[in-house]
């Protein structure tokens, strides 16, 4: 246990957005990209830090954790584990950004994202169902106009809006939700919301049922589940794709993070089913219709951006397994939940790395369609090298760290007894060799011809390091699925 406070990777995520602020503040008129980006980068890797320094020194991670504001927030291993997540994604964006986005704004964009990470964080955090709102709202608002940022881009405005309004009904949704929950059982922390459902709902197990499925609606939309998931290819096409890069990995991880906090914690499976709501058979429902939809869309598209913005839908639907396979008793909950922890983890960084490469394309020029990714290989070799390690470890292609999670991932699965769910995603994982490969085909085997002019060094380096990380997790899967099991677990404790 350390002695720093808690709350202190949230903390540093909050401060380095208001020292962005602050400076774009006194020196508006400062055409130093250079500071700002520092600044976000800094900031961000300290929290990093932070998280991992708590995670080694065991902060919460075999117990219950540590409590807050009168159990308002919780900090323990799995908190600290997709804290680091978010704060590693926001490094790769920030860097991508300095040579995306030109002109000014940049303070109101790296304002924007860091805020968003910070509300990310809390949602992590999040051990009451007000809390997760607030949370919740922190996070959706930076986004929305995070979308919109290309003002006088006509498809950035459009999705912006789109991606507004329809967050609005799903932000009406999970409010409604909670407020039946408030009805059925009196509270609305987690510990207590489990202790009326342990007690025994009565009359009341009616409203909380709709409580519940609401409350799990709300999710689905900011997870890009099925069947909210349709603003996610428009929000995604139409955003800066350092922007979609940060939404489809960062965002979607944290509506995954308070998912499994909120269902385990709050809605336990044996007193819940007691009550005749079975909550873990609708994540069934829900991971089969999000896996067969984002796949078989993304089979048809043809354009990358709107590929991949399918293909992240195909994603939430294999994480959704972590909480399909939980059961009453069974000893394999932990398991299977920290493999869908670290398959998100991975896919942090596989994800983003493939939405960067679009977004060096987009730098250079090139057109969204396959065919304009024509001959990339034999011009640009490393980004293509990588582009093509990170559509491979989508695709869960050995050796690859895609591979592995998806391997842990579905074994728990199969240990619960939901062998029909693997095979069903082993399919579709298949099916997504088809649409990935066909971007390497285009790079590696077709001629093109493009006029790509300077590279990019920041969002090279943002590259970079997408790769390393997705390379590097080969060796370091090990604790990486070690340290996701275990802070699992506690929530099952």
């Amino acid at each position: 246990m350390v002695t720093a406070p808690p709350l202190t990777p949230t903390f540093l995520l909050g401060l380095t957005a208001l020292a962005v602020l602050l400076y774009d503040s006194v020196w508006p008129e400062s055409s130093d990209a250079s500071v700002l980006t520092g600044i976000s980068v800094v900031g961000s890797l300290a929290s990093l830090g932070a998280a991992g320094w708590f995670l080694t020194a065991g902060t919460g991670m075999a117990t219950d954790g540590v409590s807050l504001y009168a159990d308002a927030i919780v900090v323990d291993g799995m908190s600290l584990f997709f804290t680091a997540l978010f704060a590693a994604v926001t490094v790769l964006v920030a860097l991508a950004s300095y040579d995306y986005f030109d002109g000014g704004n940049r303070g109101e964009l790296y304002g924007l994202v860091l805020l968003a990470t910070t509300g990310m964080s809390l949602m992590a955090s999040a051990n009451s169902l007000a809390t997760a709102f607030v949370a919740l709202e922190l996070v959706s608002l930076p986004s929305y106009a995070l979308v919109a940022f290309l003002k006088d881009n006509r498809g950035s405005s459009e999705a912006g809006l789109k991606y507004f309004l329809i967050g609005a009904l799903s932000s009406a949704i999970f409010v409604f939700g909670v407020s039946l929950i408030y009805g059925a059982t009196g509270s609305l922390l987690l510990p207590d919301v489990a202790a009326a459902f342990e007690a025994g709902l009565g009359g009341r197990a009616g409203i909380a049922g709709v409580g519940v499925l609401m409350v799990a609606g709300g999710f689905a939309f900011k997870t890009a589940s099925v069947p909210f998931h349709f603003w996610a290819p428009e929000a995604y096409e139409g955003a800066p794709a350092p922007v979609s890069a940060y939404l489809s990995s960062a965002s979607k991880a944290a509506g995954f993070a308070l998912a499994f906090r909120v269902f385990v914690v709050g809605f336990p499976i044996g007193a819940a089913t007691g009550a005749g709501i079975d909550w873990a058979l609708l994540f069934q429902v829900l991971a089969v219709a999000t896996m067969v939809l984002g796949n078989f869309a993304a089979a048809t598209q043809e354009k990358v951006k709107r590929m991949l913005a399918y293909s992240s839908i195909g994603h939430a639907g294999y994480v959704l397994i972590g909480l399909a396979a939980v059961s009453a008793e069974a000893t394999t909950n932990g398991d299977v939940m920290g493999a869908a922890m670290a398959h998100l983890f991975v896919y942090g960084f596989m994800n983003t790395g493939a939405f960067l490469f679009v977004a060096l394309a987009e730098n250079w020029g090139v057109g969204r369609r396959f065919e304009d990714y024509n001959g990339l290989g034999a011009e640009k070799p490393f980004a293509a090298v990588a582009m093509t390690a990170f559509l491979f470890s989508l695709a869960g292609v050995p050796p690859l760290g895609g591979f592995f999670s998806k391997l842990f991932l579905f074994a728990g699965a199969v240990e619960a007894g939901l062998w029909w769910l693997v095979v069903i995603a082993v399919i579709n994982s298949s099916l997504s060799l088809y649409y990935y490969s066909r971007v390497v085909r285009a790079m590696w085997f077709e001629e093109g011809e493009h006029d790509l002019g300077a590279t990019p060094n920041a969002l090279y380096a943002a590259l970079a390091i997408a790769l390393i990380g997705t390379v590097l997790l080969l060796p370091g899967f090990g604790p990486v699925i070690e340290t996701a099991q275990e802070a699992a677990t506690a929530l099952f404790v």
